[in-house]
């Protein structure tokens, strides 16, 4: 990137950096951003950003002219991975002309973002210090680091739940074959039951030998585990509690300081719109006794050094901070009200279905955009298929839990005329 583009230190200015913008992709010889879903032919800049004042489509259309989806598709599949913003898409195309262009300077200008701005302000978005925080890959990465970290013994016992994906599951698996921990599955039905019987599940299973409790905030199907009160739990018997925040950060308001976990891992690139290959860990403070590096040898409670080492994707992770400000900028209560908006008027259209039945849980216990349900006769991952075929939408199965169920992840670029394109493709799916 030539001096004429940071500022006159040769640093990369912030305010040029996160409102790059199609303007500023033209004058890096990138091209220009396409109009969202065709609604707006010949569109060469997105509108300013605001607040939305509601939750309705009409409040939410300048928002949309952010996103860069092909035209006449409905993206329903977010829970897979997010949709950037443009703002973001240019921040990412940014950052990696300025390691081209002159790879030494760019990279420094790039950690000095990623060092200065992208870490402190996701912790002030989720209250943590950024000390507490470091960046990862992915929640995947997250998780596996979590689970190696935590101290145990051969013969000691960790608890995870029967909704835990993969990326959960595995660590423990690795750990148990490799180092003869033993883990053990507490069934929690789908859809969830009450709290007090969730709460009740997993301390009958707790035993003598239990050091550690690993659970998912939000399961894969949508439904919103106590978090604040398992990891209350735990607290109280003296175990760890990591949690898998993927499927939660950025479709609601996530205090990490009031859930009291121990530690929790993150995907950006999911609801918080980050650039794909971006997410974090974060480890309390006071759990770094209890949960340590695999990285640093010399590590200490005081520099316990949690992240990866080596070369990192930098103009990725610095592009992050364009994500947080175009989230904060909306307000994750604005996001959340529309994400319930949606799920809420796809839950009405499914209501009218007679051979569709809704698994998604009650208000309080599922999150705002993900909705499963089943239909009779239609195989789940046949259906995803189908359905792009019929109505060009993306959606996605979810046959687990004992369920042959479909899932509509529903974000703030989505349209209630999507949903409904959606629902009356699915009225005509059989088979």
């Amino acid at each position: 990137m030539t001096e004429s583009t940071g500022a006159g230190n040769g640093m990369l200015d912030r305010r040029e950096w996160l409102q790059l913008g199609v303007a500023g992709a033209a004058a890096l010889g990138l091209p220009a951003c396409a109009a969202w879903d065709g609604e707006e032919e010949g569109q060469t800049e997105a509108p300013p950003l605001h607040p939305p004042a509601g939750a309705t489509d009409a409040d939410w259309e300048t928002v949309r002219a952010h996103f860069l989806v092909e035209p006449g598709t409905a993206y329903l599949n977010n829970a897979s991975i997010g949709m950037p913003p443009r703002q973001v898409v240019d921040a990412v195309a940014a950052g990696y002309r300025a390691i081209a262009e002159l790879p030494a300077r760019g990279r420094s200008e790039l950690t000095a973002e990623i060092t200065d701005r992208v870490i402190p302000e996701l912790a002030d978005l989720f209250s943590i210090s950024a000390e507490e925080l470091a960046l990862t890959r992915n929640a995947s990465e997250a998780l596996h680091l979590q689970t190696i970290g935590v101290t145990l013994d051969p013969g000691d016992e960790v608890l995870i739940t029967s909704q835990e994906h993969p990326a959960g599951r595995r660590p423990w698996e690795f750990r148990q074959v490799r180092e003869g921990i033993r883990v053990s599955e507490v069934f929690i039905p789908s859809p969830l039951p009450a709290e007090e019987e969730i709460l009740s599940r997993i301390e009958a299973e707790i035993a003598p030998r239990t050091r550690a409790v690993a659970f998912c905030h939000v399961t894969r199907g949508g439904h919103l585990y106590p978090v604040q009160a398992i990891c209350g739990l735990a607290r109280d018997r003296g175990l760890v509690s990591l949690v898998d925040g993927a499927q939660a950060v950025g479709q609601f308001p996530v205090d990490l300081s009031s859930l009291g976990c121990d530690a929790y891992a993150v995907s950006l690139h999911k609801w918080m719109l980050a650039p794909a290959g971006t997410g974090f860990l974060f480890v309390r403070r006071d759990a770094r006794d209890r949960i340590r590096t695999a990285f640093a040898p010399d590590a200490t409670p005081e520099r316990p050094q949690f992240g990866p080492v080596g070369t990192a994707a930098f103009p990725v992770r610095a592009a992050i901070g364009s994500a947080v400000d175009f989230v904060t900028t909306l307000g994750l209560e604005a996001v959340e009200a529309r994400c319930r908006f949606l799920s809420d008027h796809l839950k009405g259209r499914l209501a009218e279905l007679p051979d569709v039945t809704l698994l998604s849980g009650t208000l309080g216990q599922s999150a705002p955009g993900s909705t499963i349900f089943e239909k009779d006769g239609l195989d789940a991952v046949a259906a995803v298929g189908a359905i792009e075929t019929l109505a060009s939408a993306h959606i996605d199965e979810h046959q687990r839990d004992g369920h042959n169920a479909i899932r509509v992840s529903t974000h703030i670029y989505n349209t209630t005329a999507q949903v409904d394109r959606f629902v009356e493709a699915l009225a005509r799916t059989t088979g």
